[in-house]
């Protein structure tokens, strides 16, 4: 999702740029089959369906449960994006992602399944790092409502399995465990996507501090508004991309330490989510 924040405001604009981030780590070395049976493993926490049975929305973990933040990364590239990818256009971003390894932050990389298609050994990197979980974007990046920041709409009917197809994309690239969380495009939704999406049984993923940065190319002010905006189990909204949010990286390296000197510990969004499950 792509977002333009005013910094008086505080309101976002989603424009047709597009992110995306990712870089490819040294390949992992194959394991050995165990000489055991080893424990199953435990699916990551997810809300409780609402009212109706709806989809459940997320938009921030407990005020009261220690200073906790989850960073996140939108990486939306859209299914008609291949012909700028093939002109040179990077819809990725290796030293963002190098920056939040060498700072050692938790992240949460939201994930279109084009973007996926389109860079499987980051995609795999990426999802092979115990530092960072990748969440469902859609397959797409369409628009599951109207009117949504001029983006293009998925039909009701193709909906779930816009989102399905993402997760065939990932499991494709090589990521073993994509989460079952949900971002929905822009930002946008409403009780008929919500309705659709419980069938798919994910846990959608929404934000209470916006950075600013896409198109940004003042790093001090996207720093700045995100360390105005975070309270103890922020979510914070930002993008990995080369092409149409060139200050995210250097914002990080303010944010982090800042906030660190701050007292938060940086999350990802499955902790903030348990955390929230289990004061319910």
């Amino acid at each position: 999702m792509t977002i333009r924040v005013r910094r008086v405001a505080a309101a976002c604009a989603l424009g047709a740029a597009l992110t995306a981030c990712g870089a490819p780590s040294a390949p992992h070395a194959s394991r050995p089959a165990p000489s055991a049976p080893t424990a199953a493993v435990s699916r990551p926490p997810t809300l409780a369906p609402g009212p109706a049975g709806l989809t459940p929305v997320f938009k921030n973990g407990p005020r009261a449960d220690g200073k906790t933040v989850a960073l996140t990364f939108d990486a939306d590239m859209t299914a008609d994006e291949g012909p700028r990818a093939a002109k040179g256009e990077h819809f990725d971003n290796p030293q963002l992602i190098a920056t939040l390894r060498t700072l050692k932050v938790p992240a949460t990389v939201f994930m279109t399944g084009r973007w996926a298609d389109e860079y499987p050994a980051e995609a795999r990197s990426i999802g092979r790092d115990a530092q960072f979980e990748i969440a469902n974007h859609s397959y797409s990046h369409y628009a599951f409502t109207g009117d949504c920041y001029g983006l293009p709409t998925v039909a009701p009917d193709r909906m779930k399995a816009d989102v399905e197809r993402a997760y065939t994309a990932f499991k494709k690239a090589g990521v073993p465990n994509a989460m079952p969380y949900f971002r929905f495009p822009g930002g946008c939704y409403d009780r008929q996507a919500l309705k659709t999406l419980s069938a798919v049984g994910v846990t959608a993923v929404q934000w209470d501090v916006v950075s600013g940065d896409a198109f940004a190319t003042d790093s001090d002010a996207v720093a700045q508004q995100v360390l105005e905006g975070v309270k103890p189990g922020s979510v914070v909204v930002m993008h990995c991309t080369r092409s149409a949010a060139p200050a995210t990286e250097r914002a990080v390296r303010v944010i982090v330490p800042e906030l660190r000197k701050k007292g938060y510990r940086f999350v990802k969004v499955s902790e903030l989510i348990g955390a929230t499950d289990r004061h319910r």
